[in-house]
């Protein structure tokens, strides 16, 4: 199953088509405003309004042999607890080996934007290339997925 954090993803299409090749089934979870896809292997997701619930969804169900996209860091460090493989949009990978670090990174950025209301930005624009290297990531994190859960 691929999980994606749908809200605010940018590779939404990306995602469906990496599934629809692998004949995978894929979750958008959100809390509304996406259009239905017409694909069988879709499913949308609507959780209720509120802060974190479509990432508590995700985070109750997803596990070994899944794929969640997410920018979420919190999220993320929960799906790589239980199991899962995770993915960002930009096809960087979170792992056991790095989620504490991008944690830590992330929680020292929040604390530098609240010291400094001045303080402008939020990364770099996402590119053409990292559409590529994410349907890359997500194809061959999908295919270990699925050697995991069959194996």
């Amino acid at each position: 199953m691929i999980w994606v954090d749908a809200d605010a993803c940018p590779v939404k299409e990306e995602a469906e088509r990496v599934a629809t090749r692998l004949r995978l089934r894929i979750a958008y979870v959100s809390n509304g405003g996406l259009r239905p896809s017409r694909n069988p292997l879709v499913e949308m997701v609507y959780v209720a309004q509120g802060p974190d619930e479509a990432d508590k969804y995700i985070a109750e169900r997803a596990g070994r042999g899944d794929v969640v996209i997410t920018n979420d860091i919190p999220l993320a460090a929960k799906c790589v607890a239980a199991g899962a493989r995770v993915l960002r949009p930009d096809g960087e990978a979170l792992t056991e080996a790095n989620i504490g670090n991008v944690l830590a990174m992330r929680d020292l950025m929040a604390d530098l934007r609240s010291a400094d209301p001045f303080r402008q930005g939020g990364g770099r624009p996402f590119t053409k290339a990292d559409r590529g290297h994410f349907m890359q990531a997500l194809e061959r994190a999908a295919q270990a997925a699925m050697r995991e859960a069959n194996g």
